[in-house]
């Protein structure tokens, strides 16, 4: 099965080497054509206004948006998080199609960065992540699962196809989350 990794700031690396021990064969995914021939979608950490910036340059918005609704997976990490989710505290979200409200940054500066183990909802074993900048949910609809919660807010949510997380997994080689949403193709 053809994982892709929206790559559109150069995060392929980390993701696809946890996407291929989960047992995908990792593409990247730069064009709406890249998109048309995977099975799944990771879209990774990074900046989201530039990642934003990027994706509507390259005609890339409405392909994801088409692609989720008609039930392509997706797993967003931290920015992924971000630009899925339907509302974005002082921004503009980008895809939306995960009925959440974050707020970007919410854990604070880079220096402020951590690690924590966090229990998944439908994953046998703690999950690592690393929190870097990450977005805090601030409000969840109706239809969205809440999988995992780190210190009382929501860290993992699943709305139908759409898994996200605030968290990076693959930059500790984490595969359980890449391995639950290849589970949906």
């Amino acid at each position: 099965m053809k994982a892709g990794v929206l790559a559109l700031q150069g995060d392929f690396r980390e993701h696809a080497l946890v996407l291929a021990a989960a047992g995908a064969s990792p593409v990247e995914v730069r064009t709406p054509q890249d998109l048309a021939g995977v099975d799944l979608l990771v879209i990774p950490g990074g900046e989201s206004t530039t990642m934003g910036k990027l994706a509507h340059a390259v005609g890339l918005v409405e392909p994801v948006r088409s692609r989720v609704a008609e039930g392509m997976p997706v797993l967003g990490t931290c920015a992924g998080m971000i630009v899925l989710a339907q509302r974005v505290s002082g921004g503009e979200p980008l895809f939306g199609v995960l009925d959440v409200t974050v707020q970007r940054n919410a854990y604070g500066r880079q220096v402020d960065s951590f690690e924590a183990d966090v229990d998944v909802d439908g994953i046998d074993h703690p999950v690592r992540g690393v929190f870097i900048r990450a977005p805090r949910v601030e409000a969840v609809g109706p239809d969205v699962r809440v999988l995992a919660v780190h210190e009382g807010h929501p860290v993992v949510l699943e709305q139908g196809n759409v898994v996200v997380a605030s968290f990076h997994p693959e930059l500790v080689g984490e595969t359980a989350l890449h391995a639950y949403v290849l589970r949906k193709v």
